[in-house]
Parts: C-alpha cells; sequence; structure tokens
C-alpha cells in the first residue's frame, strides 16, 4: 500500500470528514491520495496555509474531532506555524502534516543552511509551540508516527501536533499488517483525590460567598452545564468561555482587563473562588495578582501542572484534575447548599442592576442588536481587536450557540477562516465577526467561501482604524496615531467592491435601524458581507487601568456608587 494512502485511510478511519491545506510539491501525492476517498474525506483548498491552520482549528473546536491541516516544505510550512501557535495556545487538538524534501536531499547534519530547494527545518521551529513534533524519513514508521500524533493531540491538555514526512516517505510502498503500532494506553482521567475534596468540601461549607469561574478548559456539553446549574452560586467565566455558561441563570459574564463591571465586582466580593479550566492570566486577574479576590480563598482546578505553578494566591489550593469530573463531584458537594446563598445571589442581582446598561456603546448595540436574529445553535467567530471584545460583552447568546475566539494566541485573521472549518464541522450557519484591519490578514479565504457557498455570514466593523491600538495610543502616546488610522498611514478598502469581485451579496449598515431591514439576509444559506459603518472614534470599554483591582475599570463609575456596592 502507497503511504499517502495509508495516511488518508488513517484519518477516515477516526472519523475525520474534512481537512484543510494548501498545494505544493512535497504534498502532490497526499492531494493525489485524497482525490482517491473523495466519497470519504473532503480535502477543502484554502488560499493561504494559514487559512488552512486556522480552519482547522475551527474545525476542531466545533466538532469535537482532530483539526488537521497540510502544507508543502519551506514557506507552505512557516505559513501554519501562526495557526500552530493558536492550537496550542487555545488547548485545540489538531495534527499538521507538512510536506519534506526526499530525504536523500536533506542536509542532515551538514553545515550548509539548505540542500534541498524549499527544505526548513519546520520540526525544530515548531518545538516550542506543539506538544509533539517529528521528521518522518521513513516509510515503516509512519502508523506509529501517526497513533502517536493522534493520542498526543487528544490526552490531558490538548493541543497541536506537528508531522514532517519526506516526499519519499509519501510515494513509498508499506505493509500495514507488518508496521510497527505505538503502545497508546487508555488515557485515565483524573478526578479529585478523597483528601483534596474533603479540604474543597470545607472550604465549601465555610463559605457565604462563593463564585465559580469556569474556563475554556471544560467542554461545551449538556452535563457539564447542568453541574453548574446545580449548584446555585454566581457563574462567571474566562472571555473564551462565555458560551459555557448561555442561558444560566447565575452568570454574571467574564472577568478581566475588558469583561463585564459586574462579574469583577462579585468576584472581588466573593470569599471563596473556585476556578475550572481557567489559566488566571493577567487579563483575567489583573497585573498585580494577588489583587484578584482578595478576600476569598482560591480553590485552582486545571489538568495542566505547569499553569498551577503561576500562582494568583500564595496560599490557594491547586488541584491536577479532569474539568470535567471536578465539575460533576464539586457539584455533588454544593448539593445540599443551594438555599444558604439566597442572600448572595440578591446581592449579586443588586450589583448587576445598578450597572446595567453602563457601557452599551454603539458598537455594543451593533452587536446586540445583530445577535437578536441569528438562530439558536449557530457558531459565531470573532477576529481580535474591538470586535472581539464586543461580541463578548455584548452577543445576547442562546441555548446551543458557539463562539471562537482566537485567545490567547490573540492571531488577527482567525475569524474567517476558522468560520470556514467551523462551517464543514458544524454542518451549520457560521456568523464571522470581524475588524476592518483583522479581515485583511486573511481577506483571500472570501474565495473559499464563495467557491464552496458556505453559508458563511461575514461582519465587518468598519471604523477606518485600528482600534484597539488607536485607543492605546491616545491613552499613552499623546495622540500620535502613526499607522493606525487614515492619517497616520493606514487605510482600509471598499469593501462592496471587494464583495463584488468575490460574488458576494453586500449590504452596508451605518444605523441600529437598518439591522431590521437584514434580517432575512441573516438567515438564508448565502454567503453575504455585510459593512457596519462605525463614523466615530471607538472604544472598549470597560477597560481596566494597568495594576489597578479588576472592579476599578474605565471609565471610572462615580465613587459614592463604587464604595456602595463594595459596602453591599
Amino acid at each position: 500500500m502507497k503511504v499517502s494512502d495509508y495516511i488518508v485511510e488513517f484519518l477516515i478511519d477516526r472519523g475525520i470528514e474534512h481537512v484543510f491545506g494548501y498545494p505544493g510539491g512535497m504534498v502532490t501525492h497526499l492531494m493525489d491520495s485524497f482525490s482517491k476517498y473523495q466519497d470519504q474525506i473532503s480535502a477543502h483548498v484554502t488560499y493561504h496555509e494559514q487559512g488552512a491552520a486556522f480552519a482547522a482549528c475551527g474545525y476542531a473546536q466545533i466538532s469535537g474531532k482532530t483539526g488537521i491541516a497540510y502544507a508543502t516544505s519551506g514557506p507552505g510550512a512557516t505559513n501554519l506555524i501562526t495557526g500552530i501557535c493558536n492550537a496550542y495556545m487555545d488547548s485545540i487538538p489538531t495534527v499538521f502534516i507538512t510536506g519534506q524534501v526526499n530525504s536523500f536531499e536533506q542536509k542532515e547534519n551538514m553545515n550548509v543552511r539548505q540542500r534541498g530547494f524549499q527544505e526548513t527545518d519546520i520540526v525544530s521551529m515548531v518545538s516550542q509551540c506543539t506538544k509533539y513534533s517529528a521528521r518522518v524519513n521513513s516509510p515503516e514508521l509512519i502508523k506509529y508516527e501517526l497513533e502517536k500524533a493522534f493520542f498526543i493531540a487528544n490526552e490531558g491538555r490538548k493541543g497541536p501536533v506537528l508531522l514532517d514526512v519526506a516526499m519519499d516517505v509519501t510515494r513509498g510502498d508499506i505493509e500495514p499488517g507488518k508496521l510497527q503500532p505505538y503502545n497508546v494506553q487508555k488515557e485515565i482521567k483524573k478526578s479529585i483525590d478523597k483528601a483534596t475534596l474533603k479540604n474543597i468540601e470545607k472550604e465549601i461549607k465555610s463559605a457565604q460567598r462563593p463564585v465559580l469561574v469556569i474556563g475554556n478548559g471544560l467542554e461545551r456539553k449538556d452535563k457539564n452545564f447542568e453541574y453548574i446549574k446545580s449548584m446555585g452560586i454566581p457563574v462567571v467565566s474566562s472571555m473564551l468561555a462565555v458560551d459555557c455558561a448561555a442561558g444560566l441563570e447565575n452568570y454574571y459574564g467574564f472577568i478581566g482587563a475588558y469583561g463585564d463591571r459586574t462579574a469583577n465586582f462579585i468576584v472581588a466580593k466573593s470569599d471563596l473562588v473556585i476556578a475550572v479550566g481557567s489559566r488566571l492570566d493577567i487579563r483575567q486577574v489583573g497585573a498585580k495578582r494577588m489583587n484578584f479576590a482578595p478576600t476569598a480563598n482560591l480553590i485552582r482546578i486545571d489538568i495542566d501542572t505547569g499553569e498551577l505553578e503561576y500562582k494568583v494566591h500564595n496560599d490557594e489550593l491547586p488541584v491536577v484534575a479532569d474539568s470535567e469530573l471536578a465539575i460533576e463531584q464539586i457539584s455533588e458537594v454544593f448539593e445540599n447548599q443551594k438555599d444558604k446563598y439566597n442572600n448572595w445571589i440578591s446581592i449579586c442581582e443588586e450589583i448587576k442592576c445598578k450597572l446595567f446598561g453602563m457601557d452599551n456603546r454603539l458598537p455594543n448595540q451593533f452587536v446586540s442588536k445583530i445577535s437578536e436574529y441569528i438562530d439558536g445553535e449557530s457558531v459565531i467567530t470573532t477576529d481580535v481587536g474591538q470586535n472581539q471584545v464586543w461580541v463578548a460583552q455584548s452577543f445576547n447568546l442562546k441555548v446551543g450557540q458557539r463562539i471562537l475566539f482566537s485567545g490567547g494566541h490573540g492571531a488577527m485573521g482567525y475569524s474567517l477562516p476558522a468560520a470556514i472549518g467551523a462551517c464543514y464541522g458544524a454542518n451549520k450557519k457560521v456568523y464571522s465577526f470581524n475588524g476592518d484591519g483583522g479581515i485583511q490578514m486573511n481577506i483571500q479565504e472570501l474565495q473559499t467561501v464563495c467557491r464552496d457557498k458556505l453559508p458563511v455570514k461575514i461582519f465587518v466593523f468598519n471604523n477606518n482604524a485600528l482600534g484597539m491600538i488607536r485607543h492605546f495610543q491616545e491613552m499613552y502616546f499623546n495622540n500620535n496615531f502613526f499607522q493606525t488610522v487614515d492619517e497616520g498611514g493606514f487605510s482600509s478598502p471598499n469593501f462592496e467592491g471587494i464583495a463584488g469581485a468575490y460574488g458576494l451579496k453586500y449590504y452596508c449598515i451605518s444605523k441600529i435601524g437598518q439591522v431590521d431591514a437584514v434580517k432575512e439576509a441573516l438567515n438564508d444559506d448565502y454567503p453575504c458581507l455585510f459593512e457596519i459603518k462605525i463614523n466615530e472614534n471607538t472604544y472598549v470599554f470597560p477597560k481596566l487601568e494597568f495594576g489597578k483591582p479588576n472592579q476599578d475599570q474605565e471609565p471610572l463609575i462615580d465613587r459614592n456608587l463604587f464604595e456602595e456596592l463594595m459596602r453591599l
């Protein structure tokens, strides 16, 4: 059997239905093999390898399967790296397959920069942003390396793996029955041990104001939602996990620098914080980590021991456990505690009421209005910049909807190709939110959307600026808007003309009331580009000034109100 055929059959056997890539000399045998199995697996051509990498991320995030992207050697492989980093930071199970020059052309230990055309040591390059990377220079190793790659990508804290396969390997012949397997040991998910659970139970029983922080490490499953709901305590989240709590009565938003004021106040007033599957990084807890929940005991549950080494409180309780098992165990402890927290819930509701609408600016209003017309069960993707935060803050999520972010890596250009991958992974309409800067990072993927007639709705918030950085320049650089606005060197294209060039339907929206007029286009099955023109300087508020406690965000609220909320 040909090795490239074996690779494709291996993917099919693991339920992979869609892969993403770009043609190149060193992957021609793999491409040819994909063509033989078109009735079982679809290989989608994107128009840049970065687009393929982000599409693989979106596919994995929404389908629960392993995302696959392929590219040729040299520039093809290096163009994948941004997407690989994205998968690494946000724990997305992905396998990247790169072609490499023939094994007899490789420089090995020769003191030259390159021997074969487009030869590049991609394995070394990605060693710090993958869970595992390896070059495959022997056909007999293909089964071992593929099995190892899939296992590592999906065990523990998930993430990307890269296999660099020499061209003479992909065209080589093998006898599958004689191939060496990888000794895959069944993963035993770790629950909270009895002694630690007893300590947690003691903390819970003594707490009067507990709050649960859920992070991206908690899978979006109905049973996890039910466990959270059964606790009867206030729930907040990281930005990436806002869709974990859609429809939850006691959910008060996401925490952190750009988070909901209500969520930040609740954490600040709590006496016990239980964080599950959340890294609690600087964006979430602030630069002075001890300022986070200063009067609360802190329990941190994560599968990655490395994350728990980066402490928030010196006396916190670190727990290494699978988030799904942990949330079930903790919910059982809370089972008989519900009525105990009625007064605490009332305080949380009062805080929410007094802060309601305080940061509801025009872009937030656009997001909120658009969300009214987006069907339940849909998928939403955001780019990076102001549009990302506006969506996180103001999209009114319905039960079953998912929002995909580029979180830790924060990669502009993520939203559109991720929407393509998510569309294939979910077989649903996808709504891709972008800024006028980020959309241009992977604008070529509009051709993928149009070519395949995907039901992807693309929103471009056009403020004719790189708004997030323009705001920084206003705050810290005396309004020197170099490279962020039209007068400083940045400009945006004619998006109506862009839509026409790609054969996309186009609508321009400049007033909130105009959203009503496009509600049918929002829900049909055709790709479409909506340009939302904002003719004013845009900001993301609330915003935390560096070094301040989370609940004291800019613009500062009335000091009397601040003190009143802190006294509750």
